[in-house]
């Protein structure tokens, strides 16, 4: 047995290959345990009191990065038992090569797995931000929170560039600095417009002309707004489409925000057919005025008037104002209203007139 642990095989004893796969196997096993451990560890960090942000979440978001992170350095710790074979005539590690492109590509892994763990964690934060969010009525929170956590990964994207840069390739990082700092300079020139939709986030966070959660129309867009970003803001329209718009546009074009709306204005016609007397109408128009008059959600600003004789109606317009900003609160006071209408329509014994034409013809 000795014999055989000591016999060597491309420049290394079968003991240190046992050695090699056996840290390997025993990471593989472990890792699991190991990286919820440190999961638990980290998570003792940070202290919240939102049941479903426990540590099972937690777990969830860092337990893969932190897998990685624990074989990169399993790997490392069983490749260190293991040598080059001297018959392959390789150049040391600081000179380009082999030794030279393995190393390079490990230590590049690692610092990603890193980072992707500090990803993570700002993820985790950022979901605890927007809970704390959810219970303040400020609708400001809700905006201002995914900016915020975009900027923090945009940071760390930005150190991983630079460290992966300094120890990987070597790289002066002061020289890439300021050769950046000029670069981003004609960078912003070459793209104009991608400078402007970042500005206008700035100025949508800033002058607040609407916040997440508000119904806006801008252009022919008319929905309620779900995130706004460095480039473009989300608008989720009545039809459940997702429209992305430029923030350029957002501060730029006429935007009417509906959510600042104290009342929503309702106004439509209903006609009446050509059998319904004068004395019906007006009933009819003085109960439609009580209704509307009368309901939780609207105010006395309200207007029915008999208007016009209409080509195949007789023409009632209907004017009233909901006290409120929601879209629910509108459609279903319409609703409510609506139904009336029709039960008044019905009470004095009228009906709803339809498009028709009379032909005449001679005998």
């Amino acid at each position: 047995m000795k014999d055989f642990l000591l016999k060597q095989w491309l420049g290394n004893s079968m003991e240190d290959y046992l050695w090699f796969f056996a840290t390997i196997l025993l990471g593989f096993i472990f890792k699991r345990l190991i990286s919820k451990y440190f999961s638990r560890l980290l998570f003792k960090v940070i202290k919240t009191k939102h049941a479903d942000l426990g540590v099972e979440r937690f777990d969830q978001l860092l337990t893969k990065p932190i897998s990685l992170s624990i074989m990169l350095s399993i790997i490392f710790i069983a490749s260190s038992h293991i040598e080059y074979p001297a018959s392959w005539n390789l150049v040391n590690e600081n000179e380009f090569g082999i030794k030279m492109l393995v190393n390079k590509s490990f230590s590049l892994l690692f610092i990603g797995a890193l980072f992707w763990i500090l990803l993570r964690f700002i993820d985790f934060i950022g979901l605890i931000l927007k809970r704390n969010a959810e219970l303040t009525e400020n609708k400001m929170d809700d905006q201002l929170i995914p900016f915020i956590i975009e900027i923090g990964k945009i940071i760390v994207y930005i150190l991983a560039i630079f460290i992966i840069m300094g120890s990987i390739f070597n790289v002066n990082i002061a020289a890439l600095a300021t050769g950046l700092g000029i670069g981003g300079i004609a960078l912003a020139m070459a793209s104009k417009e991608s400078l402007e939709n970042l500005l206008g986030s700035f100025t949508i966070f800033f002058d607040k002309p609407f916040t997440v959660g508000d119904i806006v129309t801008v252009g022919n867009v008319t929905g309620t707004v779900e995130k706004v970003g460095f480039r473009s803001t989300r608008v989720r329209t009545f039809d459940k489409s997702l429209v992305t718009v430029p923030n350029k546009k957002m501060i730029d074009a006429e935007l009417d925000n509906l959510g600042l709306r104290p009342v929503r204005r309702v106004k439509f016609n209903i006609g009446l057919t050509y059998e319904t007397t004068a004395e019906q109408i007006k009933l009819i128009v003085d109960d439609i005025q009580e209704i509307i008059n009368k309901h939780e959600k609207t105010n006395q600003d309200g207007k029915v008037r008999f208007q016009d004789f209409g080509s195949s109606s007789l023409d009632i317009m209907v004017v009233y104002f909901v006290n409120s900003s929601k879209w629910e609160d509108l459609i279903n006071t319409k609703q409510d209203i609506n139904y009336m209408i029709m039960g008044i329509v019905k009470k004095h014994k009228s009906d709803f007139a339809f498009p028709s034409t009379t032909v005449y013809l001679n005998k």
